[in-house]
């Protein structure tokens, strides 16, 4: 173990970090500020907060894997109670989350008591004109994670294993993750690939120790320290977290486009304006007479990735 134990815990960061010589890496993530301003503007039942959280430092982790420009959008469907929880993060860890339901939840039902056939849906959106990525899987597992760590492994086929927990103010995980062998090493022995495999074997018994009250509240290099003592590991400089919502006039300006001349008077003819709402920053952007016919005669491109609903 190289690392100096630190005891302040890191604010609003993400942290990687490998075992070194193996095909095993791992992120740290804590999240503050960029929580607590996510969930600020809308009100959303305490359950559904905690797993708000843990969606969000979630989709960190993961994004933390992935090489893409882009944006990873983790999302939670059922025909329950439960509608709709979604998380936005983008490569360079801006989040935004909101939730749907039907119906009361109370602050004292827990996730899994308001979801029913639930799916999970992992959507990878690049940046740079190549096409997007989507994964399904059922709701399998009994917590947020057991879910995530099944998808990677029937959608992705990458050994992942993930601790998360969250409050409601704050939220804290841990991944770790085999990477498959041929991507370690363009020419791998069968010595190596048994010693890769004993390596995260031995690192996923002692990860498995974590507690709630170590994830939470000690810092990435106190954890990891406590966790893999014996172990290698090579930390990488922290990357911030922040809340971000990517909602303006111009993007439902776009968005309203689509909908064609037509549509755009008739909902002007009945309402005397257009107003469009965005779930996840309780931002309202208001079109009347004048914006509309102005909207129409304007060369404004379409922005098909608009993520108002």
């Amino acid at each position: 173990m190289t690392l100096s134990p630190q005891m302040m815990r890191e604010r609003d960061t993400l942290q990687r970090f490998v075992f070194e010589d193996s095909a095993v890496r791992g992120n740290l993530v804590h999240l503050d500020d960029t929580l607590k301003e996510a969930l600020s503007s809308q009100e959303i039942p305490h359950g559904l907060k905690c797993a708000l959280g843990e969606l969000m430092a979630a989709s960190c982790l993961l994004a933390a894997t992935l090489k893409m420009q882009g944006s990873l959008i983790l999302q939670l469907q059922s025909k329950g109670a439960l509608k709709l929880l979604v998380v936005e993060c983008t490569s360079e860890f801006k989040l935004r989350a909101t939730a749907k339901w039907q119906g009361e939840i109370t602050n004292a039902q827990s996730l899994f008591e308001v979801i029913e056939n639930g799916q999970c849906m992992i959507t990878l959106d690049p940046k740079d004109g190549n096409q997007a990525y989507q994964g399904i899987v059922p709701l399998e597992g009994e917590s947020l994670s057991a879910i995530l760590e099944n998808y990677m492994l029937r959608s992705e086929q990458i050994d992942t294993r993930i601790w998360l927990t969250s409050d409601g103010e704050t939220a804290s995980g841990m991944l770790i993750q085999r990477l498959p062998d041929a991507v370690n090493q363009a020419e791998i022995t069968q010595e190596k690939t048994e010693e890769n495999l004993e390596t995260w074997q031995r690192v996923g018994h002692l990860a498995s120790t974590v507690t709630t009250k170590e994830l939470s509240e000690l810092s990435t290099e106190t954890l990891l320290t406590r966790l893999f003592f014996e172990e290698n590991i090579r930390l990488f400089e922290a990357s911030d977290t922040t809340f971000f919502c990517s909602c303006s006039r111009d993007n439902v300006a776009n968005m309203l486009k689509i909908l064609g001349p037509d549509e755009i008077r008739n909902i002007i003819a009945e309402r005397g304006e257009i107003e469009v709402h965005c779930d996840f920053c309780n931002a309202s952007y208001a079109f009347d007479p004048v914006d509309a016919e102005a909207l129409l005669l304007s060369n404004a491109s379409v922005d098909a990735n608009i993520k108002i609903h």
